[in-house]
Parts: structure tokens; sequence; C-alpha cells
């Protein structure tokens, strides 16, 4: 059901890159959405309208894509008192999380009077997408949102599929509200990734487009790039957990399947020291399978994308997970803090047999929109700054100025830019 390997050597551990997907080589697919995009930003809401129709199921008219006061209050009355009180709570602390991470901006006055600083200001616009049709995901509303809500940004766009009825998901639509999403369309896949780049006569153009989708919408967003701002290219989902001798299979085997359940392209990973514990997992996933009702899903899952490591001493098994960078990584030994600092590259980092990264998916506080594929090397989860942006402040008396201006002409000179060095010799002469 799952594979297993023992590594030794350093290419071995190097070839488990070999078990994440590119998000790059999927050349059959990118003339196809190439398409879609290209039709959206000619035609704007003619192909919106055709593509919902043909990919969603949904027939609408233009004025019926954007969600009304309405159905958002309609929306309320379909959802359960408990879930309200779990959004809430997750609302809070996810806010919480993310307030700890906005900056101030800064002058500083230098000794000849000459000012220098930073100024941060929020984006004006962010488009979020959320999955849905006939599936609910309040937890990635919350985890787009409230980044971009505590950045201060202005206008908050969220799209996500409608079902067949032409109706979003009531779980969804409640988050966002509570999330304080201002406008929210019934589109989705890479049509609506371009609706958000290029704008329509229904959709405004937004600033920067975040939020993780399947692979259609993950390469329309590398199509719209520099029209619009991204957060990162995001593919299937993984985990990696580090464990002992000491630790409980039960546990682990649990937040293998908790990952291979999302899709058939998610990777669950165990790297351990112990061959006893590898036995006692395999019988915990195949005791736990068969009581998943995504079970097909995750024993896929399993089979295709999953692999138990066996290595020699937890050093070798943490150095594997930096080679992976994984976008979840679990530490499930002894004294977890000890290998914090060891850890060079990971989206998230859960210490302890108590940190399951479910918790991380809905309620803790930290995003949950992470860096996959390796990225981890050199991507940040979503965060307050990825809604922020900033402009350098430069405010220079004239005793300033010429102390530097010389040096400033020097390097002009050199690289051919004569009116660059005049317009600091001019003020020198004044």
């Amino acid at each position: 059901m799952i594979r297993v390997k023992k590594v030794t050597t350093l290419e071995e551990k190097e070839s488990l890159k070999g078990e994440q997907q590119s998000l790059f080589n999927i050349e059959e697919l990118e003339n196809r959405v190439r398409e879609i995009v290209d039709n959206v930003r000619r035609q704007g809401n003619q192909a919106l309208l055709e593509y919902t129709a043909k990919f969603d199921g949904a027939n609408l008219e233009a004025n019926q894509l954007r969600v009304s006061p309405e159905e958002i209050e309609e929306a309320y009355q379909l959802v359960d008192e408990e879930f309200l009180l779990a959004i809430r709570e997750a609302k809070q602390r996810i806010a919480s999380f993310h307030q700890k991470q906005l900056k101030n901006s800064w002058l500083d006055t230098q000794e000849d009077g000459s000012i220098l600083g930073q100024l941060y200001r929020p984006l004006e616009s962010a488009g979020l997408y959320v999955p849905g049709g006939t599936a609910s995901y309040p937890s990635s509303v919350l985890m787009n949102a409230l980044p971009a809500q505590v950045a201060g940004v202005e206008r908050i766009v969220m799209v996500s599929p409608p079902g067949k009825n032409g109706k979003m998901n009531p779980y969804t639509l409640v988050a966002a509200q509570e999330a304080g999403v201002g406008e929210i369309y019934k589109v989705g896949g890479a049509q609506a990734v371009a609706a958000l780049a290029f704008g329509t006569a229904t959709i405004p153009a937004v600033d920067k487009i975040v939020g993780p989708g399947n692979i259609y919408v993950t390469l329309a967003k590398k199509f719209v790039y520099g029209a619009v701002n991204l957060d990162m290219l995001a593919g299937p989902s993984e985990v990696l957990v580090v464990a002992d001798e000491k630790a409980n299979p039960r546990y682990i085997a649990a937040d293998l399947l908790s990952q291979a359940e999302h899709d058939i392209l998610a990777s669950s990973i165990l790297v351990t020291t112990s061959e006893k514990l590898v036995e006692e997992v395999k019988k915990e996933l195949e005791k736990q399978l068969n009581a998943l009702p995504r079970k097909e899903i995750a024993e896929k899952s399993l089979k295709d994308r999953g692999l138990i490591v066996i290595v020699s001493t937890l050093e070798e098994a943490l150095e594997m997970a930096n080679f992976y960078a994984p976008e979840h990584l679990e530490i499930l030994v002894e004294n977890p803090f000890q290998c914090l600092g060891k850890i060079k590259h990971a989206g998230a980092i859960f210490l302890g047999e108590y940190s399951p990264e479910p918790v991380g998916d809905y309620i803790a506080g930290p995003n949950h929109v992470l860096p996959t594929g390796g990225t981890a090397r050199f991507f940040s989860p979503l965060n307050v700054d990825d809604f922020i942006k900033k402009s350098s402040v430069l405010a220079f008396t004239r005793q300033g100025l010429l102390e530097l201006a010389p040096k400033a002409i020097k390097i002009a000179e050199v690289e051919g830019l004569e009116a660059h060095a005049q317009a600091l010799r001019i003020r020198m002469e004044s």
C-alpha cells in the first residue's frame, strides 16, 4: 500500500526530491489554459459565462455573477450555530496571529539633516481564489482574506466556482462575510484568474491574486503574472513526518491519512530511524484507512505518492527534511524543540505529538496557504507582507547632497549616463 525504502547515501537522499511533482512541466495543459485566459481578456463577461456553463454546469447571466446580499442572508439560514462559533473562533485566532506581522513605516534622520526611510502601504485591491463547486472550504476563505484585511486592503474580492444550481456553498459564503470580503463572484477555474487579472464589465481587475486551486488555476496564475502580482504557484499538498522509536504509530498513521485524503496527488511521507515503528504504522494505516469516507482517494494517494524512509540517525532524518523542503513538517520525536534550530526549509513546522497538521489547517492561527513542491526553500506562508507594498523615502539637505554627489557623478560617468551626472553637477554649482 505504501512504499518503504532504506536510505544510506547522499544521492539517495537527494533522490527524494524526485518524489515531488513539478508545477511547470505540464505542457499538454498549457495551451488550453492560455486559450481560456486570452478569451477572457478579449471577450470579458461573455467568455466567463460560457466557461461557467461548460465547466461548472451553471447557466448564469452577467447580473448573476456577483453574489447578492440576499444570497448571503440565505446562507446564514443554512449553516448551523456550531459552525458559526467555530468559524468566529478561527477568525479571531488567525487575525490575532497576523496582527503581529504588521510593520510600521520609519524615517531616519542623518547627521547632515537628510532623511531616509520606508513607507508601508496596503495594496488597494486583492483577489482571493477559493476552490468551490460542491465542496466547501471556509478555512481557505479565512486564511486568504484575513491577512489582507489586517494589512488594510480596501477592496477584497473573492471568486469561487458555483454549483450546477448557480449558487455558492453557504459555508463558504458565511466565512467570506465573517472575514470581511466585500465582493464575491460565482466564477472559478482559469477563467476566474483571468477576470481578476484583466477585469471584465462585471469584475474590476485587482492588484494581486492569492489562494490555491487546481492545475488550471495554477497555470492561469503563471500566465497572468506581470499584469497582476501573485502569492505563489501552489501544487499538490504534502506532509513529511520525522519520527523516532518513541513516536505513537496511531498518531502518525492518522496524520499521513489526513494529508492523503486531500487528493490522489497529495504526498504523505514518513522518515524514521525505527524499523519497528514502520511496521506498526503500516498496520495502523490499513486499519484507519478502512474507516475513511474518502478511502479510495487516500488509498491511491498513499500507493502512488506515499513513502516511508528508514534512516540511521535523527540527524539524517532532519537532513532529508531539509532536502525535501515540505509544505508541512511534523517533528514527532522525544525532544522536538532540539530539532527546531536544524530545520532550514519548511512551510510550517509542527512540534510534538499534540500539534497535528489539521490544527494548523483550521484554527491555530498561522496561515495554511503554504509553499509546496520544494518551494519552501524560497517562499514563505501567506502573510500580511503579501498585501503590503513599500516605498523608499529620500529627503536630502544641500549639505548632504554635496557630500555624496561627487561619488554619484563618478558612478554615472562609468555607466555612460551623462544626464544623470549633470542633474547632480547643476545642484553643486547653484
